[in-house]
């Protein structure tokens, strides 16, 4: 009996060690910032959006680059407003988008798929007529050399049908009237989360983004006034 308890409390330390390693490197890593590219013409602006845990990456609707509402249809919405401006994008896994509309409505099942990277993922996007900088919301303004990179990031996310557009998730499980959810490539997991996505987002053109990070407050840490 002894021997069985000492086994169980060493692989509970071991545990809880784990844990706090985990831990401790994802806040010492989204504190560590990688450069910022440097160039002239940084003229298209950008946003990133938390509401609290997960961070979105926010585009013009229409740029010489691109018109993004030809791969994300207005009318995917129920709301169908051309006149929006602005499109937020997020990754995540595809579980807690579309079965866990409050926290309260988490299930272990779900929970468990999501930390281990046996679930698929999908991608939120979200039409905004504007958007309003505070500790929430913060612009930044890319070059187009920069938007390009950033756009070929965002579309190799997507999983795309026989016709190369976004696959359009049917559910009722939107959060208002201006959102969709697509099919999306990759895992979501406990090293590779949301916010690991946007942060990546922000690498690929060249902006300042934390060395790794699992939660928003790394990113918005790089972006503090």
């Amino acid at each position: 009996m002894k021997k069985f308890l000492k086994i169980v409390g060493i692989t509970f330390l071991s545990f809880c060690l784990l844990i706090g390693l985990y831990l401790l490197s994802a806040f010492i890593l989204s504190r560590m910032s990688t450069s910022k590219e440097q160039v002239a013409n940084a003229d298209i602006p950008i946003y990133i959006l938390t509401n609290g845990v997960h961070t979105d990456i926010v585009v013009p609707v229409r740029t010489t680059e691109i018109d993004w509402s030809t791969l994300i249809p207005f009318s995917n919405t129920t709301a169908n407003d051309s006149s929006a401006q602005l499109l937020a994008f997020g990754w995540g896994d595809k579980g807690f988008y579309l079965n866990t509309p409050e926290w309260s409505d988490l299930k272990v099942s779900t929970a468990l798929k999501a930390a281990s990277g046996l679930s698929t993922a999908a991608i939120h996007a979200t039409y905004y007529r504007q958007l309003r900088e505070d500790e929430d919301c913060r612009r930044i303004m890319i070059s187009k050399s920069q938007y390009d990179r950033l756009i070929a990031y965002i579309k190799k996310s997507f999983k795309t049908g026989a016709d190369q557009l976004p696959v359009k998730i049917d559910t009722h499980a939107n959060y208002g009237s201006t959102d969709a959810f697509y099919e999306a490539r990759g895992h979501y997991n406990i090293f590779f989360t949301c916010n690991t996505w946007a942060n990546n987002g922000l690498k690929s053109c060249g902006q300042k983004a934390c060395r790794w990070t699992i939660f928003d407050t790394g990113i918005f840490y790089q972006y503090r006034k």
